[in-house]
């Protein structure tokens, strides 16, 4: 597998991992822009608007039909958050050119995506009002149906509390009023500025040269306007906790199991991180069937029904988030806490240790065999500033010593504590 980087336009970069190890083929376009509270929600709806119509294939069947033709290509919308960079655009999956009878699929499926960028189906300039409208409700049920995913609703809420004076409070797609506020005037002069002012990001892997694939994307984008380009986006990453203490945050729903979630920051390992060494620490401490919390919290103590923990590089965070009955928060989170405090003293076995590299390790070399997760690698590599194989980042995991997972321990910091529990009234079946 060939890894080529180029710059094909101003402020436009391919990423191409040449292989014809796949039969289908993906490629994404990606604009990069800030995180940020006020448009956030503007940036999510966008390339689902884009997606509706273009100027060439002005409707939904248009653009079906179109995809049909090539072989039953896909183009989707994407909106992703990595840090504090909000990166928009398309995710198309296609066959390979190497399974077909004959060729262009490729080409014919970049120049349409490029075509949804660049040329939306608009009416005296403007953003087609039907369409603004309606991805902005669809936009507003995701917003208002994400209460209904309880774990993922409390580690949300955990830290919008916890990063209150940061982009990183904002969820993915937004906000409720944010999504309210939108109509399509403002859409499209937002558009406009993202288009002009973004870096993009491109991501190819398949079976076609990179130079070809440079040269399709190259042409398909050159009428892209290009103003002054926004380069001083990044994430802002806080080495200590808000305040001398832990916050602590209470919520009521119904809900018949409470749900507890802890947040950390990384600390001071940040300054230099070490992926891999962060990244074996949380295995050993809360990711996998082998981690303290699950082998302690929730097999041996029973104080939980589930207990992970993750870690946010980009941003430096960690999150532990359980199940718990409600009268078990307080010895949950001790609990939680002292297995954090076993970690930093090395109460770490051998076992332990090398079933967290073991199991970090092989999740990374699987990632080679899905062109979906070799792009959503490479993009968070980039924004990063790093250039890991996947293959390599999984033998620095293998080297990982016990001191640097004491290291990476003693860093860590609790910063804020949100307890989602019951209000008294009959719950919905929410687990």
């Amino acid at each position: 597998m060939e890894t080529v980087r180029t710059e094909i336009l101003p402020g436009v970069s391919l990423t191409c991992l040449h292989t014809k190890k796949f039969k289908t083929d993906c490629m994404s376009i990606n604009l990069l822009t800030q995180h940020r509270r006020d448009t956030a929600s503007l940036n999510a709806v966008l390339p689902y608007v884009l997606r509706r119509g273009t100027r060439y294939h002005p409707d939904m069947e248009s653009i079906s039909a179109a995809l049909d033709e090539l072989y039953g290509t896909c183009i989707e919308p994407v909106v992703r958050r990595i840090g504090e960079i909000q990166c928009i655009g398309f995710y198309a999956n296609m066959p390979s050119t190497a399974y077909l009878p004959g060729r262009g699929v490729m080409r014919s499926a970049a120049e349409l995506m490029c075509e949804m960028l660049l040329s939306p189906n608009t009416k005296g300039g403007l953003l087609l009002p039907a369409y603004v409208d309606s991805e902005k409700e669809k936009l507003l049920e995701r917003i208002r149906g994400r209460v209904n995913d309880k774990i993922g609703y409390s580690v949300q809420r955990l830290y919008e509390e916890m990063c209150c004076y940061e982009d990183f409070a904002v969820p993915r797609l937004g906000t409720e009023s944010g999504a309210e506020g939108i109509y399509y005037q403002k859409l499209t002069k937002h558009y406009r500025n993202l288009i002009s002012t973004c870096p993009v990001e491109i991501f190819y892997c398949g079976s076609e040269a990179p130079e070809a694939v440079a040269e399709v994307f190259r042409d398909a984008l050159c009428g892209m306007p290009r103003g002054e380009l926004d380069y001083e986006i990044g994430t802002d990453i806080r080495m200590n906790a808000l305040g001398n203490e832990p916050r602590y945050f209470t919520e009521e729903l119904n809900v018949t199991q409470g749900k507890l979630a802890l947040g950390f920051r990384l600390g001071e390992c940040m300054e230099e991180p070490d992926i891999a060494a962060i990244s074996v620490f949380n295995c050993v401490y809360g990711s996998g069937v082998t981690s303290k919390l699950f082998m302690n919290v929730r097999e041996k103590l029973s104080l939980c029904y589930f207990a992970t923990s993750t870690v946010d590089t980009h941003k430096g965070l960690m999150c532990v988030f359980s199940g718990i009955d409600f009268d078990k928060y307080e010895d949950a989170k001790a609990e939680i806490l002292a297995q954090l405090e076993d970690v930093r003293m090395g109460n770490i076995s051998d076992e332990e240790l090398n079933a967290a590299k073991t199991g970090i390790a092989s999740s990374l070399r699987v990632i080679p065999d899905s062109a979906g997760d070799l792009e959503g690698f490479w993009l968070a590599n980039i924004i990063d500033g790093l250039d890991y194989e996947p293959e390599e980042l999984a033998e620095l995991c293998e080297n990982v010593s016990r001191e640097d997972v004491i290291a990476i321990a003693d860093s860590v910091v609790l910063d804020a504590v949100y307890f989602l529990r019951g209000n008294g009234e009959e719950a919905d079946d929410e687990e």
